[in-house]
């Protein structure tokens, strides 16, 4: 197949079509989408929270799928402010929420969860948990002998014709793809090399890039100035989430990593 970074172990992949292009492989894929759902994901999990990803939008039938398993339906981040609830900010996740069910849709993240749910082993990784989903990965990497592909989905153009692509590459999410790709174990394609370059380049200055990037910008001007600070921070959780059974749980509890690593 064109375009499939072949014979490299460790790949990079974009957005939904990459995702679906690591499905295909059999991948073991890590999903990156750092401003937010990425790093809501794993604080919500590192918090003991079960999240079940729902593919977009967020309509009436993600409403009626949170209602069927007696699940929180997690909200626009404007909507929480408002009204209360859990968003997309991170930061709405805490020890509280410890056993809870919750329902995230995304455009982005969520969306390639969908198009990679099918993999043997599909985790979420961010800057927040880099190290500790590499560290996973290439476990599972040798257990099972299979390849890995890193996706860093980036953001959806709002006013994109119907003849454009609506992909629009963010860097957050390269340099958090970056930061793991760099910690993977196997022979590394060009994508993959270039993507670890891109974090070597800014690894020094990465808060502030992070700030001023245009996700970050678009955050901060909307006042979730904490998000961007929280989720631009480099290893501070080894929770790793991982897609069981239709839900994030976190991979490195011991009993599932047992199980897991049979």
């Amino acid at each position: 197949m064109f375009f499939d970074q072949s014979p490299y172990e460790i790949k990079v992949e974009w957005g939904q079509r990459g995702a679906r292009a690591a499905s295909e492989r059999g991948d073991i894929v890590i999903i990156v989408d750092v401003l937010s759902f990425s790093s809501t994901v794993v604080t919500a999990v590192d918090h003991g929270a079960e999240i079940y990803p729902y593919p977009p939008p967020l309509d009436e039938r993600a409403k009626s799928f949170a209602a069927s398993i007696h699940a929180q339906m997690v909200v626009g981040r404007t909507e929480a402010v408002r009204f209360g609830g859990h968003s997309l900010s991170p930061l709405t996740f805490a020890p509280a929420d410890r056993g809870q069910k919750f329902v995230m849709c995304s455009l982005n993240g969520a969306a390639c969860v969908s198009m990679a749910a099918k993999v043997p082993a599909l985790l979420i990784g961010c800057l927040l948990n880099a190290s500790a989903a590499a560290d996973m990965a290439n476990r599972l990497q040798r257990n099972w002998k299979t390849n890995i592909t890193v996706v860093p989905c980036g953001e959806t153009w709002p006013d994109a014709l119907e003849n454009e692509h609506k992909l629009r590459p963010g860097i957050e999410d390269y340099l958090g793809a970056g930061l793991i790709v760099s910690k993977l174990t196997g022979r590394k394609s060009p994508e993959a090399e270039v993507c670890v370059g891109a974090f070597e380049y800014a690894k020094n200055k990465l808060g502030e890039l992070i700030w001023d990037c245009a996700s970050g910008r678009e955050l901060r001007e909307r006042g979730f100035e904490q998000d961007v600070i929280h989720c631009a921070k480099a290893d501070t959780s080894q929770a790793v989430p991982i897609l069981h059974e239709n839900r994030f749980v976190n991979a490195n509890e011991p009993a599932f990593l047992q199980s897991l690593l049979r």
